[in-house]
């Protein structure tokens, strides 16, 4: 009998290390799925944050170019696009002669104008360390009238080879416009020139508008793509697996 009761004793002692060790594993599992879940938490409110002052800076930047700008859009047929940042230049006679790629007077001397107050505003301490690029885009139609019987690829690489060359003046008459030093060499770190051809038409009922795609706009790229790339980066799957590096990059 006293076996017996020996025998339950151990069972009953064995019993209760199980069910400590299940506790206890529960436990852990609770509060690894706590910290977790925080740090998702916390993530997801550092995207809405950025999301935000994001969406704030491009609606007030958005804004002080329409102000500067709105009684201007109209005489020199542009438009001022809140979503891309964009200012385009539309009317193509006076822009270039046709198959040419010299600025023509009259827009140069818009250019003159426009340029000087359009980097006032981008290089003004609320936007300036957020700009990354301030990109002159040139587009043709998918004609070529110079030479007929070419094929579509060739007016294609002709047209690329107009439109570059044409941003390339349209960025040297915009640089020259510039009178300020600083602003110049900031400007200079920031301006690019790029000419896509007929890559970029526009279409009015499906059907190519040919006037309306020969256009010159100037657009402004900020940093929150850059930013994204690197919160992602600090936020991706590895990070919640990996210890921390010390300052000297060993693990601890």
């Amino acid at each position: 009998m006293r076996r017996v009761e020996i025998r339950q004793e151990e069972d009953n002692v064995f019993s209760q290390s199980v069910g400590d060790l299940m506790s206890s594993m529960l436990l852990i599992f609770i509060l690894i799925l706590s910290a977790t879940l925080l740090r998702l938490e916390n993530e997801f409110d550092q995207r809405v944050q950025f999301a935000e002052e994001y969406r704030q800076l491009r609606e007030s930047l958005y804004q002080e170019l329409y102000r500067e700008f709105k009684d201007d859009l109209e005489k020199w047929d542009a438009v001022l696009n809140q979503e891309q940042l964009s200012l385009r230049f539309n009317e193509p006679e006076v822009l270039f002669d046709q198959g040419r790629d010299t600025v023509k007077a009259r827009f140069a001397d818009i250019i003159r104008d426009f340029f000087p107050r359009y980097v006032g505003i981008l290089y003004d301490e609320k936007y300036r360390l957020s700009i990354e690029e301030i990109r002159i885009e040139g587009h043709t139609s998918s004609e070529w009238s110079q030479n007929a019987g070419l094929g579509e690829e060739d007016i294609y690489f002709r047209n690329m080879e107009l439109s570059q060359n044409r941003t390339r003046n349209v960025l040297r008459c915009a640089y020259d416009s510039i009178g300020d030093w600083a602003r110049r060499e900031w400007v200079r770190s920031k301006i690019t020139a790029n000419g896509l051809s007929s890559s970029q038409l526009i279409l009015k009922n499906g059907q190519e508008d040919r006037m309306a795609s020969r256009r010159v706009e100037f657009r402004v790229r900020t940093d929150a793509e850059s930013k994204v790339t690197e919160f992602l980066s600090q936020w991706s799957p590895e990070t919640f697996d990996q210890p921390e590096k010390s300052e000297t990059g060993e693990k601890p």
